[in-house]
């Protein structure tokens, strides 16, 4: 049976413009998942588990979360989490692009061993008849909270998604929240393209790149992919300190988050430090 749901084996670059110059490049992959298909995923991976402990496991309350009384507000801790389509759809309807029905992708990394850090993880959604409606960009931080932010599909090609949207939102200390993220990204196929850039007042101060190449949904793949990227997430959140460190060490100017408690908008699971205020 053919699946939508793959690996994608992918290049993280990042490349900073002011106030001084620092780049890094690191290897990881991806997983590309079909909402629809996580029963036939987890038959194929037996390492795989939805929502319960595994090797890897994707679990929905890793994700942004609207409350579960009908208030349609976002869920600030969730006892008891719906299913991550459900939220997307719901943050679509708020945003003004609803998909009642169709199917859901997500670029993310699941849980490894327990643990999980998605600096970004992108749902593509469709309509009913496969054609691209829109996609949706969750960015995460350090502080475990996290922000989605709509990207249509632009007109200029079939599959392309840009938008330009005010970031709001703490990610780095050595970023103020009031940048500009530029999102551009092609839907994924043999090749994953993926774009994010910050800009200031003055123009870009952050290039950020994430490509990489698709493979097989396989056990052996997976195998191979636990075998050459080894605690994989961990390795991801150690790396985002190491950088920092480095940034540091440069005098790159420093920003804390509870400077600026009321420039952070729409954020979920809100750090103590916006706790009280309306997301």
């Amino acid at each position: 049976m053919a699946v939508n749901s793959c690996f994608y084996e992918c290049d993280v670059f990042h490349r900073r413009l002011r106030p001084k110059s620092h780049e890094f490049r690191y290897r990881v992959f991806y997983f590309h998942l079909d909402l629809d298909e996580m029963d036939e995923v987890s038959r194929v991976l037996r390492i795989f588990g939805v929502n319960r402990p595994n090797i890897y496991s994707l679990r929905d309350g890793d994700h942004f979360q609207y409350a579960v009384d009908g208030s349609g507000a976002p869920a600030p801790a969730v006892e008891k989490p719906r299913a991550i389509a459900g939220n997307v759809r719901e943050f679509l309807r708020r945003s003004g692009c609803p998909l009642e029905s169709g199917s859901i992708r997500m670029l993310c990394f699941p849980r490894m061993f327990g643990y999980v850090f998605n600096p970004v993880t992108i749902y593509f959604c469709f309509r009913e008849d496969g054609e691209p409606h829109a996609a949706v960009v969750e960015v995460g931080n350090t502080f475990r909270e996290l922000k989605p932010f709509l990207v249509p599909r632009t007109a200029e090609g079939p599959g392309d998604f840009e938008a330009r949207c005010p970031k709001d939102y703490y990610v780095s200390p050595f970023s103020p929240v009031d940048l500009e993220f530029h999102f551009r990204f092609h839907l994924p196929d043999r090749h994953l393209r993926v774009f994010i850039d910050s800009h200031d007042a003055e123009g870009r101060v952050l290039v950020s790149t994430l490509t990489g190449r698709r493979r097989e949904l396989t056990a052996r793949n997976l195998a191979w992919f636990t075998v050459k990227f080894p605690f994989l997430t961990l390795r991801v959140i150690f790396l985002i300190h190491w950088q920092a460190l480095k940034l540091w060490l440069k005098r790159i100017p420093f920003f804390r988050k509870e400077e600026v408690p009321g420039s952070q908008r729409g954020v979920f699971r809100p750090h103590r430090s916006l706790q009280g205020r309306k997301p």
